[in-house]
C-alpha cells in the first residue's frame, strides 16, 4: 500500500534450559500448558507450521470483536489466543470457544504480535513500553520503558504536499513483536534502538543504537540477531553481546522517502537470510557475512510482509502489485507466482501442508494451492462485506480515486482509514492444527476451520 504519487508512477545457563525444554511448538493445541510461541512461529520466523491447516474451507468457528484495529498477529497456545488491538487492550481469548478469558488495559494502541514463554506472554505497544504479563491471569510482572515510540518521519512523504511539512508515514504500520531466546527478549523500537532485556526481570542487557526507527521484528539463528532499521540497513548482531557483526545497505531515496526503508521481518534458513524492503526488493544474504546472493526486483513495489522458507523455497508478497512468489531460496528463480486482484499486501504467508495463508488489505484471507499455486477458496471479514463494494471497481480491483482522492497529505491519511475500513488484514495468519487464526482492521480476531 504505497502513495498517491507511486501509484501514479506506475542469560542464564539455567533459565536456558528450562525453556530450551518448553520447546517452540505452535501446532500442538488445547494441551492446558502454556507453550512457547511467537510470531512467525520460531525465533527463525519461517512461517511454517506443521499443521493440517484448512485445505477445504468449512465454517467460521468463532469471530471475537475488540473496539480497534486488530494490525499484528495473534500467538496461539496452550488453548488460548494472545491478541492486540488499537483499541488499547491486550486479549487472551479462549481458542476453543472465542470467548474472553482476560484483558489488560495497555491504554496505548498494540500493534504487534506477542511472544509466549515461560508462563509469560510479551508485547510492545504505542506508549513505549515492552510489557511481560502473566500469561494465566494476565497479570502484569513488569514493564520496560524505551525512548518512545514514533513512526518514521519524513518531508514530502511519497511525493504528496505540503513539501516542508515533516510527515509521519501512515503506512509504517506495525510495532517491532518480541522475540524470545536464552533468557532474554529481543525487540525493536521508534527510538531507533534494539534491545536486549532479561525476561524475567525487564532488566535491560544491552542496547544498539541504528539511524532511525525499528519496526521490523528480530529473528534470531545460531546466536546471531537479524534486524532490519529504516535507516536503510539491515543488521547481524550477536544476540549475546549486541556486537555487530555485519550489516548490509539497501536502496535510498532522498526526494520522497517512498523507495526506502525495511518494514519486513527477515526468515533465516539454511545459512540464509531473507528478507523485504520498502526499496521493493527481497533480498537473500549469507547469514554469516551478509553477502548479498540474489535480490528479486518489485518494479517499485514495496515487499512489506515477511518472507516463509520451506524446503528449499521462499514465499513472499508484494504491495502495490499484490504479487504472491515462490522462488528458488538458493538462486532466487521465480517458480510461481499469483496475484490478488491488486490489492496492497502486507499480511506475511503462512505455510502448512499443501496450503499458503495470506490476507489481503481488500479484507480477504486466500488460501493458496502450493501445488498449482492458484487461490484454493477465499473467506471475507465483516469489513469487506460492509464497505468493500464501496471501493472496488467492478474488476475486483481498488478504486484509487474513491480510496485516494488528492496528493494531500491528510488525503492519503483519509485513504489509509478507508482502506482499514474493508476490514483490511495486515497480520499474518497461525495455523494450529486444522484451524487458521488472524486479525482484521475491522476489530475482528477470526478462527476458521
Amino acid at each position: 500500500m504505497t502513495s498517491p504519487r507511486l501509484k501514479r508512477r506506475g542469560i542464564k545457563h539455567n533459565m536456558r534450559l528450562q525453556w530450551l525444554m518448553m520447546g517452540v511448538v505452535l501446532s500442538v493445541s488445547g494441551l492446558g500448558m502454556c507453550q512457547d510461541a511467537m510470531f512467525r512461529g520460531s525465533t527463525e520466523h519461517r512461517g511454517t507450521y506443521e499443521a493440517a491447516g484448512v485445505p477445504k474451507f468449512s465454517k467460521m468457528k468463532w469471530s471475537f470483536h475488540t473496539s480497534g484495529m486488530v494490525i499484528g498477529s495473534p500467538t496461539v497456545t496452550g488453548g488460548v489466543v494472545y491478541v492486540g488491538s488499537d483499541d488499547g487492550n491486550f486479549y487472551a481469548i479462549d481458542q476453543g470457544t472465542g470467548a474472553q478469558k482476560w484483558k489488560f488495559a495497555a491504554k496505548s494502541r498494540v500493534p504487534s504480535t506477542p511472544a509466549v514463554a515461560g508462563g509469560m506472554v510479551y508485547f510492545t505497544a504505542y506508549d513505549g513500553n515492552l510489557y511481560a504479563l502473566d500469561a494465566a491471569s494476565g497479570q502484569m510482572k513488569w514493564k520496560f520503558q524505551t525512548g518512545g515510540e514514533r513512526r518514521f518521519a519524513a518531508k514530502h512523504l511519497h511525493g504528496v504536499q505540503p513539501v516542508n511539512e515533516t510527515m509521519p508515514d501512515p503506512f509504517d504500520c506495525f510495532l517491532s513483536s518480541p522475540a524470545v531466546w536464552n533468557g532474554a527478549v529481543y525487540f525493536g523500537s521508534g527510538d531507533g534502538n534494539i534491545y536486549s532485556v532479561n525476561a524475567a526481570t525487564g532488566v535491560l542487557n544491552w542496547k544498539f543504537k541504528t539511524g532511525d526507527v525499528v519496526h521490523a521484528s528480530p529473528a534470531i539463528a545460531d546466536g546471531t540477531l537479524f534486524i532490519g532499521s529504516w535507516d536503510s540497513y539491515f543488521y547481524a548482531l550477536d544476540a549475546a553481546t549486541g556486537q555487530q557483526r555485519w550489516r548490509f545497505k539497501t536502496g535510498e531515496d532522498e526526494d520522497i522517502h517512498n523507495q526506502v526503508g525495511i518494514q519486513s521481518s527477515a526468515a533465516v534458513a539454511d545459512g540464509m537470510v531473507y528478507f523485504g524492503c520498502r526499496d521493493s526488493h527481497l533480498y537473500a544474504l549469507d547469514a554469516h557475512t551478509g553477502e548479498r546472493k540474489w535480490a528479486f526486483a518489485g518494479n517499485g513495489s514495496w515487499v512489506i510482509s515477511s518472507p516463509a522458507v520451506k524446503d528449499g523455497k521462499v514465499f513472499f508478497d508484494t504491495s502495490d502489485t499484490s504479487l504472491v512468489v515462490e522462488a528458488d531460496a538458493k538462486t532466487g528463480a521465480v517458480l510461481h507466482s499469483t496475484t490478488l486482484n491488486h490489492w496492497y499486501l502486507y499480511s506475511s504467508p503462512a505455510i502448512a501442508g499443501e496450503r499458503m495463508y495470506v490476507g489481503s488489505t481488500q479484507g480477504k484471507l486466500v488460501a493458496i494451492d502450493l501445488a498449482g499455486f492458484t487461490p484454493a477458496w477465499s473467506f471475507e471479514t465483516d469489513g469487506m462485506k460492509q464497505h468493500g463494494p464501496t471501493y472496488t471497481n467492478p474488476d475486483g480491483t481498488p478504486n484509487q480515486e474513491k480510496i485516494f482522492r488528492s496528493d494531500f497529505y491528510d488525503d492519503m491519511v483519509a485513504g489509509v482509514d478507508r482502506v482499514m475500513s474493508i476490514g483490511a488484514i495486515l497480520g499474518a495468519p497461525v495455523v494450529v492444527g486444522n484451524e487458521v487464526y488472524f486479525g482484521s482492521a475491522d476489530g475482528n480476531v477470526y478462527a476458521l476451520m
